[in-house]
């Protein structure tokens, strides 16, 4: 395999057909299939039944589960090679919910395995979203299970779910075990652990793509959700440190002049988010993400005018 790299790793964007899925990631240069609602991008991601392709260079067609096995140092920092996971750790997806999602939980730690799942925390970066737009996360004060129970079984659960306003620019921190759902007309860029667990406990009564109601996963929701989880807040526009937690860190970096892409030789996730950077002779827009590999750490981020990115790196 070749490693005479000179530019950033660029990957083949998987789309996911989504009952509650849109259009509007083709403007951000996307090619999506014709005549189907795509919910989700998966920009970058290491599961047995999806698996990111590097879309050129010395590297073309190599999964990313490839690099991660056999040129860990070389691309993802010496740091990483007692890293436990076969598979790469992190999944970088982007959302367009035309529709609301459904009211849903990821499994924590605790419970995940003996439900069959995986534990996923992620954060939500607010990319674009209607005037009028909400997410719902966590509950409102003083809710107990009971109540949450009784409200579910009569299709009313919507009146304790604490819902928050949307604000470009923003984001919010989703822990495993946190209720939550996205409201119509956002697109978010999702970071989160490798996991694609997602017990769903409310649906607001929708079909699915077949027709049929869709499945929940009531027993397994009541489970991990996390009942003490009360009215969280969505986090300030431009906010430098947008999460910090076991799995993942990400930045918000507002670029007005060349940066180089990481302090240390190790690798560094890039999603533009306003803005035209270049880095490597590589142009990249709004909605676009690249991978530094981490023998190419010093490379330059250079911004066409002001710009912003998320960084993303592992903690």
């Amino acid at each position: 395999m070749n490693m005479n790299l000179e530019k950033p790793l660029i990957f083949e964007p998987i789309p996911m057909e989504r009952v509650w899925g849109g259009r509007k990631l083709s403007t951000y240069g996307k090619s999506l299939p014709e005549g189907v609602p795509i919910g989700e991008l998966w920009e970058l991601v290491d599961r047995e039944d999806a698996q990111s392709i590097v879309q050129s260079g010395p590297l073309h067609g190599q999964t990313l589960n490839a690099l991660w096995n056999s040129k860990r140092k070389e691309i993802f920092g010496a740091r990483l090679l007692e890293f436990p996971s076969s598979r790469f750790p992190l999944l970088l997806k982007l959302l367009d919910a035309h529709e609301r999602l459904s009211v849903q939980v990821h499994p924590p730690e605790r419970v995940a395995k003996a439900l069959n799942g995986e534990p996923k925390t992620e954060v939500w970066y607010f990319l674009n979203a209607a005037p009028d737009a909400k997410i719902y996360a966590g509950l409102k004060k003083g809710t107990s299970q009971s109540t949450f129970e009784t409200l579910l079984k009569s299709g009313r659960v919507e009146e304790v779910l604490h819902e928050i306003p949307v604000h470009v620019g923003g984001s919010i921190f989703i822990p495993s075990g946190r209720i939550h759902a996205i409201g119509e007309h956002n697109v978010i860029v999702e970071i989160q652990q490798n996991s694609d667990t997602t017990f769903r406990v409310y649906d607001w009564n929708r079909s699915g793509l077949d027709g049929r109601p869709r499945q929940l996963h009531i027993q397994e929701s009541l489970a991990s959700i996390d009942f003490s989880d009360f009215e969280p807040q969505s986090q300030p526009v431009a906010q430098d440190l947008v999460a910090d937690c076991p799995f993942f860190r990400v930045r918000f970096m507002k670029i007005s002049q060349p940066v180089p892409a990481f302090s240390t030789p190790e690798f560094a996730l890039y999603t533009v988010v306003s803005g035209t950077i270049f880095c490597g002779g590589e142009e990249f827009s709004v909605g676009q993400s690249f991978l530094v590999p981490a023998q190419l750490f010093t490379m330059e981020l250079h911004p066409k005018g002001d710009a912003s990115v998320l960084q993303t790196t592992l903690a």
